[in-house]
């Protein structure tokens, strides 16, 4: 049949593993396809749970995949992120050539995978409901299965819903039965997206009624009525921001208000969630460090869990090792190379006060030094970054160890970088050649955010086989989708919103005070009773407490932040501005994103090293090792130390042998352009084609009915 709604078409062959069990090594126990099921499965409590086993495995998300129609954003150097100051590189978001409905990346209907799409999720999740509510099972055994898939229903569509704004409701499974006037009538048209949030809170309000606050230890990582709640909470406050709420309606804060603070009492209430470590920060937020290998961590809301175990040999497995630690670690201890951060975002984080460290035209406040830009800097910023002279150790040895420095209980970073000639030295477009063999594949600044590090965690969660190309790889760090940290970061933006002042701004402080902070954490008293610049301290909080998490991309879209919303009326004259000043980065003291080039930062040697820190390229040439007997390396900083000689040993050797320099990044010198109808984007042309009643989003071509699409995601 043509120009059908797909939806009805059910799940291909799912793996249907445990992800959720207590034990890593759960993960690979054989488990019983339960994707093709019949009615009776659901009187069985067995079959019921293997099928809400199902649906996790499909639905939850995974750390290792970039954002897709089936994985949210998770940190690495994707599609969202480099749309971000997080990454550089312009994606399709934020280039000068414009994409167009059959260009435009699909999040919506995806084809090919139609059991992983998220229209064969729901498909999943309907089938479950009426199954198991149809079925003969215990009511208690009902409510502990269906909260859970209630949950994973309503978070599928809380990521359409933030992309395209309306979308479909579809609450039965569709099937394509005679009568049903050639399938037209299961082609189901948009919702308006108040609607759709509506449904999606319903759903959440149904789960976190029925799921416990805490599950026991064999069942540690199922959500629970505090996912629920928190999920809620982020869709309240979506729903409340800018980029759906243009005037500023107070009433839709004040309920996203309410929801995220029930979300915070129920955690709280739970005895177990809350902030990791909030009363032993550690040295240098040692503590917030340690949470990212935790198991069983107090801040996992929403968590995805892994083992180390080597890979099944069969095909279908699914992905079962987080690959984050190979991802990050640098290409001399055998890893996959390492991420290189901005210049942006390291001159972004704030000064040990609490202050920030830039004003919003780049300019050095507060005595940040930006030559010298590791000193003195927030907590958060050693276990974000890693930069020349800092530890960074690991448990293994490489196969091929670059120098002592290299080796994991002792590993030191050292990369710099020499030019063959002074003018690659001057070029920002050429990058240098590394010392200790990093060579060609070093990276300016490294990012080091949820690494496993060996001075935090003395039992590290991944397997360092030297004889393979790929050590760290097998790795059993969870990953948080949702971290409390998270959740208190929407109370205080809510709360905000809905004029509670104090209790946002002490909901930021107690933010800063887990990573070490005292006093009033850097944060006026006056904030309280200021609402556009506790709105932008908190947004500021989230860049920093979830950089490289995934959450900047989403943030800077409900924000409009790449252009503050100038170019709204151009779409429809109803979305303009009439709230947050008719402009938000106006509004909240920033400058739009768009227009701004990102930037590489790396450390060169020095001029005032003999021969100018010119040398060939090549492991023997380094012109720090080969002046030995004048410049001497000094011992790495420990940053698990308060050894302040050493700290000021490596502060003195940047002073006297290296120097910053600003590499270009972007392409081409290009700057960022994000356009105005990308914030809400239009649906992909094929999704159109099989569900003929799908209006096409303003600002997008209709491939139905020409023209510009005419659907309102900002209409109620």
């Amino acid at each position: 049949m043509k120009n059908i709604n797909k939806y009805c078409l059910g799940a291909g062959l799912l793996i249907a593993a445990t992800l959720m069990t207590g034990c890593s090594d759960e993960f690979l126990k054989e488990k019983q396809d339960f994707s093709r099921v019949t009615a009776a499965i659901y009187n069985d409590y067995a079959g019921s749970k293997g099928r809400i086993n199902d649906i996790y495995a499909l639905c939850l998300p995974k750390s290792n995949t970039d954002v897709s129609y089936d994985n949210p954003s998770t940190g690495t150097a994707d599609l969202y992120a480099t749309s971000t100051e997080e990454y550089g590189g312009l994606s399709d978001f934020v280039t000068d050539n414009v994409m167009t409905n059959t260009t435009v990346p699909d999040f919506f209907y995806a084809e090919a995978k139609t059991s992983r799409s998220p229209w064969g999720r729901i498909r999943n999740c309907n089938d479950a409901i009426e199954g198991i509510e149809g079925g003969t099972l215990p009511d208690a055994q009902k409510k502990e299965l269906l909260g859970q898939v209630y949950f994973f229903r309503a978070w599928t569509y809380y990521r359409l819903v933030k992309v395209y704004g309306g979308v479909p409701i579809v609450d039965h499974v569709q099937l394509p039965l005679a009568g049903s006037s050639g399938g037209l009538d299961l082609a189901i048209p948009r919702s308006t997206t108040k609607e759709c949030i509506e449904f999606l809170c319903k759903d959440l309000e149904k789960a976190a009624s029925y799921l416990p606050v805490k599950w026991d230890d064999a069942n540690w990582g199922r959500v629970t009525a505090g996912t629920a709640l928190s999920v809620e909470g982020r869709a309240r406050l979506l729903y409340a921001s800018p980029l759906f709420n243009r005037a500023d309606d107070v009433a839709r804060w004040q309920t996203a208000y309410e929801v995220t603070k029930r979300a915070v009492d129920t955690l709280t209430a739970s005895g177990y969630f809350g902030l990791a470590y909030l009363n032993n920060p550690g040295i240098h937020a040692s503590g917030w460090a340690k949470m990212f290998s935790d198991y069983q961590s107090p801040e996992a809301v929403f968590v995805t869990l892994y083992n180390n175990l080597a890979p099944a040999t069969n095909a279908t497995a699914p992905d079962l090792n987080n690959t984050w630690e190979n991802s990050i670690r640098p290409s001399n201890t055998g890893a996959g190379g390492g991420k290189s951060t901005t210049a942006e975002m390291v001159d972004l984080f704030p000064m040990a006060t609490g202050l920030p460290a830039m004003d919003k035209d780049k300019n050095p406040i507060n005595n940040y030094d930006k030559d010298i830009f590791f000193k003195n800097r927030d907590p958060r910023f050693y276990r974000t970054f890693a930069f020349p002279g800092v530890q960074w150790t690991y448990n293994g040895i490489p196969k091929k160890s670059a120098s002592p420095y290299t080796l994991g209980s002792k590993y030191q970073l050292w990369n710099y970088a020499w030019y063959e000639s002074t003018t690659k030295q001057a070029d920002e477009q050429q990058s240098g050649y590394g010392a200790d063999k990093l060579a060609t594949n070093y990276k300016g600044i490294y990012i080091r955010k949820k690494t496993d590090d060996l001075a935090v965690n003395t039992a590290p969660l991944y397997v360092f086989d030297s004889l393979t190309s790929t050590p760290f790889k097998r790795s059993s760090a969870p990953f948080m989708e949702i971290r409390y940290a998270e959740v208190l970061l929407n109370f205080a933006e809510a709360a905000c919103g809905a004029g509670h002042g104090n209790e946002a701004l002490t909901a930021l402080r107690l933010i800063r005070q887990r990573v070490g902070y005292t006093g009033n954490c850097g944060l006026d008293d006056a904030l309280a009773g200021n609402r556009q610049g506790l709105f932008a301290a908190i947004l500021y909080e989230r860049q920093v407490e979830l950089a490289y998490e995934g959450k900047r991309f989403d943030d800077m879209r409900r924000w409009l932040l790449w252009d503050g919303g100038a170019g709204q009326a151009g779409l429809k004259a109803s979305w303009a501005l009439t709230g947050f000043g008719t402009n938000t980065c106006t509004y909240l003291g920033v400058n739009p994103l768009n227009g701004q080039r990102r930037n590489g930062l790396e450390l060169r040697v020095s001029s005032s090293v003999t021969g100018g820190g010119i040398a060939p390229v090549g492991d023997a040439n380094d012109p720090i090792i080969k002046n030995s007997a004048t410049i001497k390396r000094p011992q790495a900083w420990n940053i698990s130390s308060n050894d302040t000689i050493q700290r000021d040993s490596v502060v003195n050797f940047y002073r006297s042998y290296l120097t910053r320099k600003q590499r270009m990044i972007d392409t081409q010198n290009k700057v960022i352009s994000f356009r105005p109808e990308y914030y809400i984007i239009g649906l992909r042309a094929s999704a159109q084609v099989n569900n003929t009643t799908l209006l096409q989003t303003i600002g997008w071509t209709d491939s139905q009915r020409g023209g510009l699409g005419t659907f309102d995601p900002l209409a109620e």
